[in-house]
């Protein structure tokens, strides 16, 4: 099942998250099939170069977001529907 998901980056208390979209049982950090954004909750713009069409294509074809994703997306105000 494909999830899209944060993967953490970064360094030490400073931490960088990349939105993608990911088979369910690869590794956090590790394998993915494509990148649709980025998360820095230390800026000010938290949400980054966000790939809305990429987003809903997922979706489209089954892929599911986790709660942190779609809460994140609230927050902001992305709308995918």
């Amino acid at each position: 099942m494909v999830k899209i998901r944060l993967a953490r980056g970064g360094r030490t208390h400073r931490p960088v998250y990349t939105i993608v979209a990911a088979n369910s049982r690869d590794p956090r950090d590790g394998k993915f099939l494509e990148k649709l954004g980025q998360y820095d909750p230390n800026s000010e713009e938290t949400l980054k170069a966000i790939k809305v069409d990429s987003i809903k294509t997922w979706l489209g074809k089954g892929a599911q977001m986790t709660d942190t994703v779609s809460s994140l997306f609230k927050k902001n105000g992305i709308k995918l529907n």
